[in-house]
């Protein structure tokens, strides 16, 4: 096999994945509208929008009134790194800002927003309690009540934001929100408080509601999942894309695991207590509000009894460290898809290497060279049989020449003269096929890492998450992916050496939208792998000039 079919094959497949990215992103199927109203048992017992019915306790009527209203007011929660609405009318979660993540590095004062109440960019978490008869329980579109519209957290390291709720016959539910300095985890509690005669039956739910959006940060070459996804011990990690939810609703009941809603950089998770059951669900609203949730095995509180459900939800950014630390598999939010076996390492050679320098661009280079001297041996092979087959290309088009159409005495000659020269035809793949997996590991770790976000690195490059806005970084690549092409054989075949010498202009084009930290890790390794290669070259013609 040549090296140049190799390269020509790599470089056309890799070009047409981009494609069919940014091709299924504009114009792949679009859902279509799926409305799902209120279903009523036998029992006359109804659930609200997006909870399946399997959640109803007992018999009796929920509300129904739509999912999405903050009529009743917002309660506002500042702590050192969230801002967070709470609205009255379901103590839903509906706006929530990350203080520390900004929407660009040219708005610095505009804090980026994760949760939204409105459309087109609806992301909201609800929560709440099914069973009994109507109004019996609070689901989420019940009102409840707090003393103050404000709560800050100050100096503490904890803050508790209580909003009541009362019903008929003495019952009361208080949902608590707990949130902690320094932390995107928030503690949410229901205590139920059972003042009536009879014994009250409920499960508790709780989900994130959004619509399908392409969040602002999305870049139309770079494709990232935006959808549901939930974590078991047995399925371990599981996407459930929108169009999942349209065909095949998600019903399946889980121990010690979690659901959330991701996209680019963020996300929310609802994380039940552990070693209990919980029914994991999905649905849709509208036809365009999709919802991934949870409901808990049914339970009763006996009169004059009361009853504290504990769980959590997580509202941030998809930090490693932190996520690990929080529920199994929940760092696995950082989805680096087939390869996270090699990515993990990656990123944590990455980080650590930043923790030394503080600069997430000199950190690529240096991880950048860290690879190319663990691949040093194999890259030698490489370009030495790279630089015997290039001496070799007179001949080889000789022989071509004289045998023309007749393959079978070609490809003898061929072999009779590789084996006379020593060298391997297979010795300039094999080493480039057993890097490609890092290779691609380490693109999806500069893809997907929020840790980069928004990472400085010098001079006009004050954003390695996004296109170097002045396209200086594509261009040093286009000409380090040129003089790559020079040193290399080209094909003898006049069509295929055109196809050849016009990869790195179309590379050029595409790594101009590409993040400038994938654009700076691919010119950094261009380059060293030139210099390396004319450093091989330049010692085998003189060991040839010796001889």
């Amino acid at each position: 096999m040549d090296n140049y079919r190799l390269i020509l094959v790599l470089s056309l497949g890799f070009v047409s994945f981009l494609l069919y990215q940014a091709w299924v992103r504009d114009y792949g199927p679009i859902l279509e509208e799926r409305a799902v109203s209120s279903t009523v048992e036998a029992t006359g017992s109804a659930v609200p929008e997006g909870v399946p019915v399997e959640a109803a306790a007992t018999d009796g009527v929920v509300d129904s009134s739509p999912s999405v209203q903050l009529d009743s007011g917002v309660v506002r929660v500042e702590t050192d790194v969230l801002r967070v609405d709470l609205a009255t009318r379901g103590g839903s979660l509906v706006n929530v800002w990350l203080k520390d993540y900004k929407v660009s590095p040219d708005r610095q004062d505009e804090q980026f927003q994760l949760f939204k109440a409105e459309k087109p960019n609806l992301f909201i978490a609800q929560s709440g309690l099914l069973g009994g008869a109507a109004d019996q329980l609070p689901n989420h579109n019940a009102v409840f009540q707090a003393s103050q519209d404000t709560y800050e957290l100050g100096d503490r390291d904890e803050l508790s934001v209580d909003l009541r709720w009362q019903g008929e016959d003495g019952i009361e539910v208080i949902k608590t929100y707990r949130f902690r300095r320094g932390s995107y985890e928030v503690d949410v509690s229901h205590r139920i408080v059972n003042g009536g005669d009879e014994p009250l039956a409920m499960r508790l739910y709780s989900q994130l509601q959004r619509t399908d959006y392409k969040p602002i940060e999305a870049s139309r070459f770079v494709r990232t999942y935006t959808g549901g996804v939930y974590y078991s011990p047995e399925d371990k990690y599981k996407k459930v894309s929108f169009s999942n939810m349209k065909d095949d609703a998600l019903n399946r009941d889980v121990n010690d695991g979690w659901i959330a809603m991701i996209q680019h950089y963020f996300m929310a998770a609802w994380i039940p207590p552990r070693d209990r059951l919980y029914t994991f669900y999905t649905n849709i609203v509208d036809g365009d509000r999709y919802i991934i949730g949870m409901y808990s095995p049914a339970f009763a509180v006996a009169p004059g009894a009361e009853e504290v459900l504990e769980e959590s939800l997580f509202v941030g950014p998809k930090l490693q460290n932190v996520l690990a630390s929080i529920a199994p598999g929940l760092e696995l939010a950082v989805d680096y898809g087939w390869l996270t076996v090699l990515a993990q390492p990656i990123f944590w050679v990455l980080d650590k290497i930043h923790s030394v320098i503080g600069n997430w661009g000199w950190s690529i280079i240096v991880l950048t060279i860290l690879i190319k001297g663990l691949f040093y041996k194999l890259s030698e092979t490489s370009y030495r049989s790279m630089a015997g087959m290039r001496e070799l290309a007179p001949r080889l088009q000789a022989l071509k020449d004289r045998y023309g159409d007749d393959k079978e005495r070609l490809n003898q000659a061929m072999m009779d003269l590789y084996r006379k020269e020593k060298i391997n035809p297979l010795g300039g793949c094999l080493p480039i096929l057993i890097q490609i997996p890092v290779f691609i590991s380490l693109y999806w770790v500069l893809l997907e890492s929020v840790e980069l976000r928004h990472a400085p690195f010098m001079f006009w490059l004050n954003n390695l998450s996004a296109p170097d806005p002045y396209y200086v970084l594509p261009l040093l690549m286009g000409v380090s992916m040129f003089v790559q092409t020079k040193l290399n054989p080209l094909p003898p075949d006049p069509i295929q050496a055109k196809v050849m010498m016009s990869l790195p202009f179309v590379f050029t084009v595409f790594f101009a939208f590409f993040p400038a930290g994938l654009v700076l890790y691919w010119t950094v390794n261009n380059i060293l792998s030139i210099a390396q290669q004319w450093f091989i070259m330049k010692g085998m013609k003189g060991q040839k000039a010796k001889k």
